[in-house]
């Protein structure tokens, strides 16, 4: 059993469902006290969420956790947009993973955050939450579709290679947001690391075997792929697509689904 599921033995009762969603109806509460007030209402309202050193050390703790309801924006449209865009997020994030997982992925992104800016004082906004969750999803789901805009239909991965490079543009702006991005990312990073090494791991591997059997120059009817369940080879069938098992055999998608 691994920590994670070890701690979600024990404390899973502690979670808070549905968390991402009730931070992004808070960010539009935060939004409309901040601009449908008297204009100085915004300063007070982002020194009361904003980590302060002094603050913090004197015991307003939650100060390291709330500036996640600070808008990203300060247009209503786009406040709107990016707190319903959070809300899908963090339902389709927590039917993935569960709501304990959610809380965890979600607390250390925020405490790291609010641990950086007493040192560096850079302000934050909630656009680093949405930016989390979505690089997530977009794993869990590459393929799903939306609309953006209500219109244009675009997969998440694609999203979030967009986010992607909004960051590195970020970076090429100002080189010292390098320490900011790293700490924004550091939960998915340690999350999906290990995913995305297995995964370079074994491309690497079917592309040595692909490299060995054509060097080899097998005779005709030879093939490269073969279901360890109904042993079928793409010679049988070319639209057949393979996966190869930990046991290091090959499944057909076929054999896969009804696996389940």
């Amino acid at each position: 059993m691994s920590i994670i599921s070890t701690l979600e033995s024990k404390f899973g009762r502690f979670a808070i469902p549905g968390l991402v969603q009730i931070l992004a109806v808070l960010q539009m509460i935060v939004f409309l006290m901040m601009y449908a007030g008297p204009p100085e209402m915004q300063a007070v309202v982002l020194k009361s969420v904003m980590p302060q050193a002094d603050k913090v050390l004197s015991g307003q703790v939650w100060l390291l956790f709330s500036h996640v309801l600070v808008p990203p924006f300060t247009s209503a449209f786009a406040c709107l947009l990016t707190s319903y865009f959070t809300l899908w997020l963090g339902r389709v994030l927590e039917e993935s993973w569960g709501a304990f997982r959610v809380n965890l992925y979600v607390l250390w992104l925020v405490l790291s955050l609010g641990v950086w800016s007493l040192f560096f004082g850079f302000p934050l906004t909630s656009y680093w939450l949405l930016n989390t969750i979505l690089f997530a999803v977009a794993v869990l789901i590459p393929n799903e579709e939306i609309l953006l805009f209500f219109i244009i239909p675009v997969k998440m991965k694609w999203i979030a290679l967009l986010s992607a490079g909004a960051m590195f543009f970020m970076f090429l702006g100002s080189p010292a947001s390098i320490f900011l991005i790293l700490f924004a990312n550091l939960n998915f990073l340690v999350v999906f690391g290990p995913h995305f090494a297995q995964m370079w791991l074994h491309q690497g591997k079917v592309a040595a075997r692909r490299s060995r059997f054509e060097s080899a120059q097998l005779p005709q009817g030879s093939f490269f792929h073969q279901c360890v369940d109904c042993k079928k080879t793409e010679i049988d069938n070319p639209h057949l697509e393979f996966r190869v098992l930990d046991s290091g055999d090959e499944i057909c998608t076929e054999c896969r689904a009804k696996r389940g």
